[in-house]
């Protein structure tokens, strides 16, 4: 398979950033570890990670044309606002798994409505990285 994993706002200041909410390793430390995963499962796996909504949107819409099998996507506090993004998302027709690595809804209320998960095959949330490598199993059973 081939699997793109987006990464949103914030998401680069992993280990830097609240790390009792989102944990200690760095988002290095997570794309090695999300990485690694899907290739032992033989999957051809790409990541991104931008804090401007345009350039995630530009990435979805690539996603398209590369003719990818799957999408993992934390959109960051996107989740919470874009229609661009759930848009994107809706018009690309890739099975996409919303990710988060804190439980969205333990959390401010505003953290708890998400506008991409109607568009999204799935949504997992709270498990910090476990979250991922669930999203890659999940896209196996599709």
């Amino acid at each position: 398979m081939k699997i793109a994993v987006i990464n949103g706002p914030n998401l680069n200041f992993l280990g830097i950033r609240e790390p009792d909410v989102y944990g200690k390793e760095t988002y290095d430390d997570m794309v090695h570890i999300i990485r690694k995963y899907g290739e032992d499962k033989g999957h051809d796996m790409d990541f991104f990670q931008s804090n401007s909504e345009g350039r995630i949107i530009d990435y979805l819409q690539s996603c398209y044309f590369k003719e990818l099998d799957g999408i993992i996507i934390n959109p960051g506090a996107y989740t919470h606002y874009s229609y661009a993004i759930r848009d994107a998302i809706a018009s690309i027709s890739i099975a996409t798994i919303e990710v988060h690595l804190s439980n969205i809804h333990e959390r401010e209320g505003f953290r708890s409505q998400s506008v991409v998960e109607d568009v999204c095959v799935r949504q997992i949330y709270g498990k910090k990285i476990q979250g991922y490598l669930e999203a890659i199993d999940f896209l196996e059973t599709l």
